[in-house]
């Protein structure tokens, strides 16, 4: 059985005894997309080929979250994805997390930043967890955007092109695999250069000369 189909998030594709594979999620029986896309099957494999720039979200990828809402028992976080990230209350509270002591907005707000990693993908909404080291609220920096399929070009080979911009800005540039980027530089043309830099290779990023590119671009003194 190979069938293809145009499928948005949530929408059943087969129901039976298949495998999920990319951009598929298996509720009960039934086979979903978590992607605007094509769905695939091929003997018992179901995956759907996505058709835009959001992110997929995938096991312990690292990513940059911005809280949207909370609610008694976890925070809601846009992720760049169809689907929200979930931060439990648990994950910063432990254990003995009490809703009717414990204040969730005391620690994350709406529109604060947080680095995370992918905890679970198997519901809809994927669990984060900013359990681990250097993950956890960023307290300042300029928060960007390009397309995830863009971020490998944007840190390089070795982190090679990251380096770079940072070397000659004086930036930190902190890179979440969902494409949302965080820069922060205390000199205010260090982050403009850095940020034009990024755009630069998000815009630019099929060419094969890019990395000269961006270093005659980060040469010069101004923007």
């Amino acid at each position: 059985m190979n069938e293809n189909q145009f499928v948005l998030p949530g929408d059943v594709i087969v129901t039976g005894d298949y495998r999920p594979e990319q951009n598929v999620i298996l509720e009960g029986n039934k086979l979903m997309s978590t992607a605007i896309g094509f769905s695939e099957i091929k003997d018992d494999l179901v995956t759907v080929t996505p058709l835009t720039g959001l992110y997929t979200p995938k096991t312990d990828d690292l990513v940059i979250g911005k809280i949207v809402s909370h609610n008694a028992l976890s925070w809601e976080v846009d992720i760049n994805s169809y689907y929200s990230g979930i931060l439990t209350a648990s994950d910063i509270f432990g254990k003995d997390y009490s809703p009717s002591r414990d204040d969730l907005s005391l620690k994350l707000k709406t529109g604060d930043i947080i680095l995370a990693r992918i905890a679970n993908v198997n519901s809809r909404d994927p669990l984060i967890t900013i359990i681990g080291e250097n993950l956890g609220k960023i307290d300042s920096g300029e928060l960007i955007k390009i397309p995830p399929t863009k971020i490998p070009r944007l840190i390089g080979k070795h982190g090679s092109m990251i380096q770079t911009i940072e070397a000659s800005t004086n930036a930190t540039i902190t890179v979440g695999q969902n494409g949302f980027i965080v820069v922060s530089c205390d000199e205010t043309n260090g982050l403009l250069k850095a940020l034009a830099a990024i755009r630069m290779i998000d815009e630019q990023a099929h060419l094969v000369d890019l990395t000269d590119k961006v270093k005659k671009m980060l040469e010069f003194n101004g923007v």
